[in-house]
């Protein structure tokens, strides 16, 4: 069984954490709803690369936006997070936006798509018989 490593720990805790504080207490009106996907965190804990994703319509504009609204942020929740989690030193945070969820809607409308096509081919060469 696989030993976790501190930097996972620390990087699920930070997850959590940052999860909470951007939904609470980021005030910025123009900020849509962010969620937290993952972060990473170097071996030095000098880092955490902070990968979000927005729900609803997703333009580069918005994303851009809203990664504007959280670099800002960040030296705000960096400080936050040092108070409710116990480490030397917190990470620098740099936040990402994580595309896989849209690619992921994507990938699952064209194999509904290629099914539901399927379907209609087989059903038509059936009645044809």
């Amino acid at each position: 069984m696989r030993e976790f490593k501190r930097t996972d720990r620390v990087a699920d805790q930070l997850q959590k954490e940052l999860a909470v504080l951007i939904q609470r207490e980021v005030k910025d009106p123009r900020l849509g709803m962010v969620t937290v996907s993952g972060v990473e965190v170097s071996r030095d804990l000098g880092y955490a690369d902070v990968h979000v994703t927005l729900l609803g319509e997703n333009d580069d504009e918005r994303v851009a936006e809203n990664l504007k609204i959280l670099k800002r942020a960040a030296g705000f929740l960096r400080g936050q997070i040092a108070r409710r989690i116990k480490l030397r030193h917190v990470p620098e945070l740099r936040f990402h936006y994580d595309a896989s969820l849209e690619r992921g809607q994507r990938l699952s409308s064209l194999i509904d798509e290629a099914v539901a096509d399927d379907r209609s081919r087989h059903d038509d060469e059936e009645g044809e018989r």
